[in-house]
């Protein structure tokens, strides 16, 4: 049981709050493989656009500064339960190395001690989590809301006719994607935005996670 003491009170540390961007992210191709043929010398198809949103996101200045924030913030929740978590090392690695000696009664009493000093870490962790999740979340559809209007402006130059998400094409010709205007708009109108953490109120005990 000592040693499932060990392993729960990691659980209590925060390694990562924000997930990587689906912009960032880069497939490898497995060994051996043999590379599809280019798809991309199509004619332009008039009047059909793409974007990719979440390319706006990793580009803009607006959306690169909320991501240097949020790590901010995440790093900022890890140290907080991080000095939570400090003072129960000590008294684990004790535990562990007199539970050997100890009867069985006053060894499962230790044990339930430590659970119980354990479980508000593990619980403050889970919230840190969420209330940063909640704030990510938030944060892109203030930066989504920003950009929609340049968005329509943009389709509106390049007189679209339809607007398709650019993760969802296959291949084709991808001259009328109109990511990289929306970028420099977006720049041109904001760069920033403040924000603090979300603050959520604790999960009842017994709580389902959501």
């Amino acid at each position: 049981m000592n040693t499932q003491l060990a392993a729960a009170l990691a659980t209590a540390v925060i390694s990562a709050f924000v997930a990587p961007s689906h912009a960032q992210a880069q497939v490898t191709p497995a060994a051996g493989t043999v590379a599809a043929p280019a798809l991309s010398e199509g004619p332009v198809v008039p009047g059909v656009c793409m974007i990719s949103r979440e390319a706006i996101f990793a580009n803009a200045k607006v959306g690169q500064s909320a991501s240097a924030r949020l790590k901010q913030l995440a790093d900022a929740a890890e140290t907080e339960v991080e000095s939570d978590r400090k003072p129960l090392d000590a008294e684990i690695k004790a535990f562990q190395a007199e539970a050997p000696k100890l009867p069985e009664a006053q060894r499962r009493a230790r044990e339930l001690a430590l659970s119980a000093k354990l479980q508000p870490v593990q619980a403050k962790a889970a919230l840190r989590g969420r209330e940063i999740e909640a704030t990510r979340t938030k944060v892109m559809g203030r930066i989504a809301d920003a950009a929609q209007p340049v968005i329509a402006q943009v389709f509106k130059q390049r007189a679209c006719g339809l607007l398709l998400d650019r993760n969802t094409v296959l291949a084709g010709n991808m001259t009328n994607d109109l990511t990289p205007a929306v970028v420099q708009g977006l720049d041109a109108k904001i760069s920033t935005i403040p924000f603090e953490r979300e603050t959520l109120p604790p999960q009842a005990s017994g709580a389902p996670a959501r």
